[in-house]
């Protein structure tokens, strides 16, 4: 039986933060960056096309985030608007688009946050004049 309207938006924006956490962090945090640049690296210098599409799938936070979608779609059951299949559909192009609303914001607030970092840093290295 398919939950009400409003449960599934509440499931939907609250699915898609693990699912942008996963993608971000793996396309684009420290803690993967040597599994990354390896990928990346395949993902320019592979051979087979399909070889070269299948590393880089791990160095863009939206492919990424449609693997990531699939496997909570996987684990979860989650469908939106229809039961069965295309409940499914449905349901993983939502995440995927609000996984990556997510990120986006994300990416935002990270670069205000660098910005003004930098804004202080040059702001500290100023000297006072004295006359």
């Amino acid at each position: 039986m398919l939950m009400s309207l409003s449960r599934q938006i509440a499931y939907l924006f609250l699915l898609a933060i693990p699912i942008a956490c996963v993608a971000w962090t793996i396309t684009h945090e420290e803690v993967f960056r040597e599994p990354r640049e390896w990928c990346k690296d395949r993902s320019q210098n592979c051979k087979p096309l399909v070889a070269r599409k299948f590393f880089y799938l791990f160095t863009c936070e939206y492919c990424f985030s449609h693997y990531v979608a699939a496997f909570f779609l996987l684990i979860t059951q989650f469908q939106m608007l229809y039961e069965g299949w295309r409940g499914y559909v449905i349901a993983w192009f939502a995440l995927i688009w609000m996984a990556n609303i997510y990120m986006s914001f994300f990416n935002r607030l990270r670069l205000d946050i660098k910005h003004e970092n930098v804004e202080i840093a040059i702001e500290q290295t100023k000297v006072p004049n004295n006359k």
